[in-house]
């Protein structure tokens, strides 16, 4: 389909050129480039749908980057990426864009983002850095309501509402999760809001007021005071207010000529400004509206049918929320917590069969883990499903309240190692450096299903903080001669001096190297503490290889090349690790860069041997 309208902006500043009728024309070019493009590659589309709109409202008001938008996670950037120049076509694949904010991509993406609540506290940063060199120009955080169950965003409220700066916070709630459902008269009150006029009035008002000698302030303070009690009472909208905010809104997040002159409004005030923006996910795309979970971030899919291309099918998540209903089934102390994930970490059906012991407390992984503590504390034994990127947020949590003095917490995480399109923000390279140094935590890294339930068995029979980790995969086949007995570790006996070392997924790829160069594989279940067994084993040999989806520093890798050297080893030992941050791509392809797939162990091993 020709998209003439979107053909012609080659400028963020173009947007400002079109009329009424072509901005409309616009936001319908850009539902239908989205959807064609995610239907290829996958991506985040209902949230984008959603955010149309209100994506190129902004860029019609604000003059971007010098009045630069910081993106709060970056599911709804789609149209903003569009709209600066960059083609779509292959994001989140190697060599194309990737799916959140980036600024070595462009200049209007002046902020990472690809965890939730950040925005905010970014966006007052720049602003006060605006504010100090003398530039007047605005600075807006885009924010989603579902990241308003983090904490960190009351944190950037409480300090941005009495910072003086050019602040618009825009509230884009598309679910109504903070705010209550806003009837007939909230919404006709703000429609008369948003008008020019109305602001026209009120700024005339308030300088005629103030100018009175001696009782003009009084008159001025005393209306303003009648205006906030009856928006108070029909907005409910306060909260915001007591931050030190003006409040604008709810404003109608599809109609665009509303949300142009309540931004503009917004930028006019020049001191922090809440923009309160309803919005309908999945808005244009019948399938995303109808299940907007489903195509928050979703697979390659038909775009006329909605229907995924290829099912993903039975996975590592799946297989733990199984598991943990099983377990739950015989222990009524076994509770489920997770972030805001119930259907990324498979604990749907478990929120459905024990309702009561299932929580799910928003995308706020530092009060999780805390919490898991406090359930621990009562007698109960929590799980926390978390992916790996995220439990980085908790390490103070799982230090300081559920190790000093030792809570029996399990932690399921989930994306361990690495996950693919998401790229930088969410690979699960670091959770391993994390939870070595935090002293009495257990860490298991199951290899296939089987594992990873007696894994998660062992951990609830164990004390202390337990650590379950498992990739975004599903289970492969190994050699036959390979099949593990899942003891803390496994141990398969070649016909060489060479040695394989690996756990979890690279197991796989190990068995199937040592398959063909005759090296020996130890497989480790229970990844730390190292039992010293394993060392033992590892040091009758003269070459050692030790493969692993994480970084060096802190690795399991280290810690088993520091405890050789200890035991007197003089052989050689070579580690295989990721090196830095991992950009978007496909795992295999990730896997060969870093030297991790077989074929890196093959040639690994074969270059020894020469």
């Amino acid at each position: 389909m020709k998209h003439e309208i979107l053909e012609s902006i080659k400028l963020a500043g173009d947007v400002k050129k079109l009329n009424k009728e072509q901005l409309e024309g616009l936001c319908a070019e850009l539902r239908d480039e989205i959807i064609e493009k995610v239907s290829e590659t996958g991506g985040h589309l209902a949230s984008n749908l959603g955010a149309v709109e209100l994506t190129v409202a902004l860029h019609y008001v604000f003059d971007s980057p010098n009045e630069p938008i910081i993106w709060d996670v970056g599911h709804q950037c789609y149209s903003h990426k569009i709209l600066t120049g960059r083609d779509i076509t292959g994001i989140r694949t190697e060599g194309g864009l990737s799916g959140f904010p980036k600024s070595s991509e462009s200049e209007h993406d002046l902020f990472v983002a690809g965890h939730a609540s950040t925005s905010i506290s970014a966006a007052l940063g720049i602003a006060e850095a605006k504010k100090i060199s003398g530039d007047g120009n605005s600075v807006v955080a885009m924010v989603g309501d579902g990241a308003c169950s983090g904490g960190m965003i009351y944190e950037a409220l409480n300090n941005a509402g009495r910072s003086g700066t050019n602040l618009v916070v825009v509230l884009n709630d598309n679910e109504m999760s903070i705010s209550p459902n806003v009837g007939a008269m909230a919404k006709y009150l703000a429609n008369i809001r948003s008008k020019e006029g109305y602001f026209r009035f009120k700024d005339k008002m308030e300088h005629f007021l103030l100018g009175i000698p001696a009782i003009g302030k009084g008159i001025f303070n005393i209306l303003r005071h009648i205006k906030t009690f009856f928006k108070d009472y029909f907005y409910s909208s306060n909260t915001f207010e007591h931050f030190g905010f003006t409040y604008l809104g709810p404003v109608d997040g599809h109609d665009i000529q509303m949300l142009i002159r309540t931004l503009h409004r917004a930028q006019s005030i020049k001191r922090p400004v809440l923009v309160h923006i309803n919005t309908v996910k999945g808005k244009g795309y019948g399938p995303a509206e109808k299940n907007p979970s489903k195509f928050h971030g979703v697979a390659p899919f038909d775009k006329e049918t909605g229907e995924l291309k290829k099912e993903s099918g039975d996975s590592f998540s799946s297989a733990f929320g199984r598991t943990i209903c099983r377990l739950a089934e015989k222990d009524d102390k076994i509770c489920a917590i997770t972030a805001a994930m119930a259907d990324g970490t498979g604990l749907r059906e478990f929120s459905e069969r024990f309702r009561d012991r299932f929580f799910d407390v928003g995308i706020a992984e530092e009060h999780a883990m805390t919490f898991a503590a406090g359930l621990s504390a009562g007698g109960m034994k929590p799980v926390f499903a978390v992916y790996s990127t995220f439990l980085q947020r908790v390490y103070d949590q799982i230090l300081h309240d559920a190790s000093i003095e030792p809570k029996h917490v399990v932690i399921g995480i989930d994306r361990a190692g690495i996950v693919g399109g998401d790229g930088e923000t969410h690979q699960g390279t670091f959770d391993i450096p994390i939870l070595t140094t935090i002293p009495g935590t257990t860490i298991y890294c199951p290899s296939d299903y089987a594992e990873l339930e007696k894994d998660l068995e062992a951990a609830f029979d164990s004390e202390g903080v337990q650590a379950v980790r498992y990739p975004r995969d599903c289970e492969k086949a190994v050699p036959e001669k390979f099949t593990a007995e899942y003891g803390d570790f496994d141990y398969f006996e070649g016909n060489s001096d060479c040695l394989i070392v690996a756990y979890g997924r690279l197991f796989i790829e190990a068995a199937f190297a040592a398959n063909e160069t005759g090296a020996s594989v130890l497989k480790i279940g229970k990844v730390f503490p190292l039992e010293h067994k394993l060392i033992e084993i590892a040091k009758k040999y003269k070459n050692i290889f030790f493969f692993e989806e994480s970084v060096e520093f802190g690795s399991i890798a280290e810690h088993f090349g520091n405890e050789l050297s200890k035991s007197g080893f003089d052989g050689n030992y070579k580690i295989h690790c990721v090196s830095g941050f991992v950009p978007h791509m496909k795992v295999e392809n990730a896997m060969k860069k870093h030297g991790l797939d077989r074929e890196s162990m093959i040639n690994a091993v074969k270059e020894t041997l020469k």
